[in-house]
């Protein structure tokens, strides 16, 4: 088995809720607005300059590498027009030796660290190719609409008090990564101010606030590092999907999990023709979905540089007509879909190598790390409750 490790890394027990209440929202829209968000934003900077109080909402700025900019002007896309994906500084960054300093030596001794240390950068995490690519793609929508706010927009969440901000920056602009919205929290949970930026997708290492993001209707997930990493495209953004509990709700998976295989057929071919309630994950589709259909509009659907993967282990005869049914009667579109019907995934998203997979089984989720997929969990629906044994 290959070691996955991100400190500190939280798994699911069987003490979890059966399911998480999902929300319909897929982006807490209607749960809080960008002037709100704004607001303490406003209020560190009338202080003296310099300051900054420890919640603060904290835009970088670079000065090393120009902005984007639009008719002269620098551009930052509203949220709610944007596609936002937030990251945690532990998913995007590696930090174990600065978290091993915090739990031997105390919050004190870890600020004095990080200040000390503000000049070296943080080694690459199991988010950086994926927000590297979310950036690849953003190039080329600049390139065909180059005023439209309808792009990835990338948010940096981290517990840090701002003291860290100095250092994240550094490694930030060492990469050439362009985040200009952070949100340090000084210890406090970030999940308000999540809703406020209209997330689409949160990433973590930090499962137990995966879970309350789902439980208000954010897509989210929680990542893993694995010791073998595929390498993977520079040009095309690959996003790979479980269908039920990720894209898909845990209806069947329910029907499995009580009475077996059998009753799960004959459910799916009773059902086929009624579709699927959506998952937590289905919203994030769905905004990839937005950004293809702008390439298709410039006559690039071959080469879109975004492609989505549903790999399930699902039937195809059996069981796996619902799930197309149901995807396209939301509109949605599925570049490639494998239907596995119970073989392991690993080899497959080894061929296909994603920048992530999300999977509501952690079975599936270190099957893909020892294929060296970074994949991620989405910890929702009945499977959390009788998680499969190897």
């Amino acid at each position: 088995m290959v070691k996955m490790s991100l400190q500190p890394v939280q798994v699911m027990s069987a003490e979890l809720p059966e399911q998480l209440p999902l929300n319909c929202s897929s982006n807490g829209a209607g749960k809080g607005s960008w002037e709100d968000v704004d607001a303490p934003h406003r209020a560190a900077h009338q202080g003296p300059p310099g300051t900054l109080g420890p919640q603060a909402i904290l835009p970088t700025h670079v000065t090393d590498r120009p902005a984007r900019k639009v008719e002269g002007g620098i551009f930052f896309p509203k949220p709610e027009n944007a596609v936002t994906v937030a990251v945690s500084s532990r998913v995007l960054f590696r930090t174990e030796r600065e978290q091993q300093v915090f739990d031997e030596q105390g919050i004190e001794e870890y600020l004095r660290f990080q200040v000390e240390h503000e000049n070296e950068h943080f080694p690459t995490g199991p988010a950086f190719p994926f927000v590297k690519a979310l950036e690849a793609v953003n190039v080329r929508l600049r390139e065909l609409y180059p005023q439209s706010e309808e792009l990835f927009d990338i948010v940096l969440v981290t517990y840090n008090h701002a003291h860290v901000g100095v250092r994240l920056i550094n490694t930030i602009n060492h990469h050439n990564l362009f985040i200009e919205r952070f949100c340090m929290t000084g210890g406090t949970s970030p999940i308000g101010y999540l809703k406020a930026f209209h997330t689409n997708l949160y990433l973590s290492a930090d499962a137990e606030k995966v879970r309350e993001a789902l439980a208000e209707g954010i897509a989210a997930a929680t990542m893993f590092m694995s010791e073998k990493l595929s390498a993977v495209s520079q040009t095309q953004l690959r996003v790979a999907f479980d269908g039920d509990a990720v894209l898909f709700s845990d209806e069947s998976e329910r029907i499995f999990k009580a009475h077996g295989l059998d009753k799960f057929f004959e459910h799916e071919r009773e059902n086929e023709d009624r579709l699927l309630d959506h998952g937590p994950l289905k919203g994030f589709l769905e905004a990839l979905g937005k950004l293809q259909k702008k390439f298709y509009a410039k006559g690039h659907r071959m080469d879109c540089p975004i492609r989505t993967y549903l790999v399930t282990a699902r039937s195809a005869a059996s069981s796996g007509i619902r799930a197309l049914k149901t995807l396209r009667a939301w509109g949605l579109e599925i570049d490639e879909a494998l239907f596995l019907a119970g073989a392991p995934k690993g080899p497959m998203l080894e061929k296909i190598r994603p920048h992530i997979y999300f999977d509501d089984q952690m079975f599936h989720v270190e099957g893909a790390a020892e294929m060296g997929t970074i994949a991620a969990h989405v910890p929702y629906g009945i499977a959390q409750k009788y998680p499969r044994k190897q």
